[in-house]
Order: C-alpha cells, then structure tokens, then sequence
C-alpha cells in the first residue's frame, strides 16, 4: 500500500502501453511513432515503450506513487488492449507505488458493465479511463455509453475523460480515423448533471475548449482537471489564473507518461507561475482527497 506520508507527489495520468501476451499489431509501430512524433521524445519506437514494471521502477525511484491504465480502443483502433487485469495484478505486485485504473469501451454496454464490476471487487481498480476521440463516442450519448457509466457509479469508482487536442493519430493520414469533436469537455456536463456523485477528471487543459473545461469543472463540484499531456510552462494563461484561484482544489498533476515524463513536467512546473500555497495541493494533496486516502494509505 502507498504511504502517502512518504510521497513526494500522485501522478494521476500515466500509462500502460505495451501490448500483453502478443506481439504488436498491425499499424501499432506506426502509430507510436506519430506519437512520439507529436510529443518529440523517444517513447514509442520499437522496444522503446516502458513495461509496468518499468513504470513501477521508475517511479519509485523518484518516490512518486501513480495511478497507472492502458487504453481499450480495439474497436476503433483495431490493436489489440491491454490486458486489464494484468495491469491489475502488476499494481498488486508494485503497491508501494502504482494504483490501478482500468478502461473499458463503453460501447460493450452489459458486458462493459459487468467487467467494471469485477475489476473493481476482485482486483481493487480505484477509477476508470475513457478515451472519447479513441473510442469514438460522445460521453453524454446515453445509448452508445450510459450503461457502463452506471456501473462506474454504482462502484463508486473515479472516471477519468481524455479532453481537447490529441497525438493520437496527430500527423497521420485522415488522423487515423480520429475525431476530435468527441473530446469537447462541454459534453462532460451532462455526464456530470446525471451521475453528480461520481468523479470526474477532465484529462488535460481540454485545448482548444479550455475554457469550457474550466467553467464545467467550476460549476460542477464532482468535476476536477488533471493537467497532463502539456509541459506547464505551455499551459493557458486562464488555465494558471484558475488553478490558482477557483480551482486549487480541483488541479490534479498528472504527466502522460510514457509520452511527458514527471522529470520534464515537474522541472516545467517549479518555472511556471503557480502560487506556494497551491502547489502542494496540485502534486499531491487533491489527489489524497480525490482517493479518500490519508498518510499511511486507503
């Protein structure tokens, strides 16, 4: 178990990317590459993407706990996900460091439902995150994503919503089929409206709809942001000026790894002009309440 006392900050948006059980699909090289591409680091070329225990590894090194996920996107994507329950069973084994999201296409309805419910009874997964560009859905499509949403809800579980720009398919020929109007961050009002007592992290500063992110999350009091895939010193202007104010309790640090690593997005953080009193809240204190946990853990 992570004791929080002991951490010098949550990562709240890293992931689980290599693929498990088989080798790398159709397209899945090149695909990495358009990622690292996007991101201008290495990650991604072959051999290149870190394991969980890499992950686990690395983090400990730097004392930093994480909340780790793959991405289920085979419907969209057509590569294969991430064993859920591996990713499970590897945070069990790293619990001094990593705690455990999983995601599941909403699409899969019932069945999508029900491997919520086991993932978080029989492998303690904390929260779950969605990809709406990658998964090809808008969130407050009740028909196309409800069902699972419900089950999310009825767990008791975190959710966690990519928001705003991606590198997925950044470059590529048609952007590899993604559509960027699914990750508008307004759409997450009506999720927030009709589950008010699930949470909900808008991934990202939501660019281009930063300001559609930041009214949702302060008019919505179960809706918070983490501030993942940017480097800080690119964050909005609006974005810092209510980080600092209306929202410091809301501000979640979160790096996207393995795409921005926590070394480049904290060095970037200590330069950027957040005020003393808010920045132990964004690196770890929100993410404590967030998880209901206190110094010494759950």
């Amino acid at each position: 178990m992570v004791d929080f006392s002991k951490v010098q900050a949550i990562d709240f948006h890293t992931h689980a990317e290599e693929p498990c059980n088989h080798g790398r699909d159709d397209g899945y090289n090149e695909f990495q590459s358009g990622m690292a591409a996007y991101f201008k680091n290495p990650a991604g070329a072959e051999g290149m993407l870190p394991t969980v225990q890499d992950t686990a590894d690395y983090y400990r090194e730097r004392n930093i706990a994480a909340v780790i996920f793959p991405v289920d996107a085979e419907r969209e994507t057509g590569f294969r996900r991430y064993s859920n329950e591996e990713v499970a069973q590897l945070c069990a084994q790293n619990d001094d460091i990593l705690i455990p999201f999983a995601s599941i296409d909403p699409h899969k309805g019932k069945a999508g439902a029900r491997e919520v419910r086991r993932l978080v009874r029989d492998f303690g997964v904390r929260g779950f995150k969605f990809h709406p560009t990658m998964q090809g859905f808008f969130p407050n499509d009740r028909e196309a994503c409800y069902t699972v949403l419900e089950a999310c809800a009825e767990e008791g579980v975190i959710t966690l919503f990519h928001t705003g720009q991606t590198g997925v398919g950044s470059g590529m020929r048609g952007g590899m089929g993604m559509r960027l109007k699914y990750s508008n961050p307004m759409h997450l009002d009506d999720v927030a409206v009709d589950f008010p007592d699930m949470p909900i992290i808008l991934a990202h500063p939501s660019f281009p709809w930063t300001e559609e992110g930041l009214a949702v999350a302060q008019h919505k009091p179960n809706v918070y942001f983490d501030m993942s895939g940017w480097s800080p010193k690119y964050f909005p202007e609006i974005f810092i000026k209510y980080a600092n104010s209306i929202l410091k309790k809301k501000m979640l640090f979160g790096s996207d790894w393995p795409a921005i690593t926590p070394d480049r997005w904290l060095k970037d953080f200590a330069d950027a002009p957040f005020k003393d009193e808010v920045r132990p809240l964004i690196l770890k204190e929100n993410a404590m309440r967030l998880l209901g946990v206190t110094d010494k853990g759950a």
